[in-house]
């Protein structure tokens, strides 16, 4: 319940960065096969519970765009599952992550995307990368990070994205037997907590300022880079 709850919470407050605590801490207290779903269950609902509160903050658009591209991409994942080794792309995935925050940290002038143009680019991105290796969130951030979302935007936009997708996902786990009992019983006993820490991130979420927000994103992603390459190097 502690974990779920501040992997909600974090995913709450930024719109993303709950896969960083939820599967790894889960894995030391149950087997893979039992985290990964419950995991996604509890993202369903984050994205559920935001999706229903502040739908009128949802860059349909945008959303749209990386859900469609992002479809195209999983069949070439699923290829590049079979056929590179996963170190070398978590390698060169963490270290274009990596290089992409650290000269946004840096950068007096940021680069900006000033329309839906190249959302494409990221939602295949995050498609291969998703369905090769379950890691379709950072081309996602990256991208609302250059559209220049506010907090809330941020947050709602990718919800619209990570609620199909998750979906999707807990369909495959249902169909090849990973959803069992066990896990929805963990998965009830948890969701009260679920609630509250998505009401609270809320919160956090609006008091944020822009600017500052936009600083917190990229230190998340450099964390994220960080992780990407030391598992490489494992």
């Amino acid at each position: 319940m502690l974990v779920l709850s501040f992997a909600s919470l974090v995913r709450s407050s930024f719109g993303f960065g709950e896969a960083l605590f939820a599967v790894p801490l889960l894995a030391l207290m149950m087997p893979v096969k039992e985290a990964a779903p419950l995991a996604v269950l509890a993202s369903i609902t984050v994205a559920a519970i935001v999706l229903v509160q502040d739908w009128s903050d949802v860059n349909v658009r945008s959303a749209s765009h990386l859900v469609l591209s992002s479809i195209v991409g999983i069949p070439l994942g699923l290829l590049f599952l079979t056929k590179i080794p996963e170190p070398i792309v978590k390698a060169g995935l963490g270290g274009l992550i990596l290089g992409f925050s650290i000269f946004s940290l840096t950068s007096t002038r940021p680069y900006e995307l000033k329309n839906d143009g190249k959302a494409w680019i990221f939602g295949f991105s995050a498609g291969v990368l998703g369905g090769a290796y379950g890691m379709n969130g950072p081309p996602l951030v990256i991208y609302g990070a250059l559209r220049g979302w506010s907090p809330r935007e941020f947050r709602a936009t990718l919800q619209g994205y990570f609620f199909p997708a998750s979906l999707i996902i807990m369909f495959g786990f249902w169909i090849s037997g990973l959803w069992t009992r066990a896990i929805t019983r963990y998965y009830l006993v948890c969701l009260p907590a679920l609630i509250i820490a998505v009401l609270v991130g809320r919160v956090i979420n609006r008091r944020m300022h822009p600017s500052r927000f936009l600083r917190y994103v990229y230190v998340a992603l450099t964390l994220i880079g960080l992780v990407l390459m030391a598992q490489a190097v494992r």
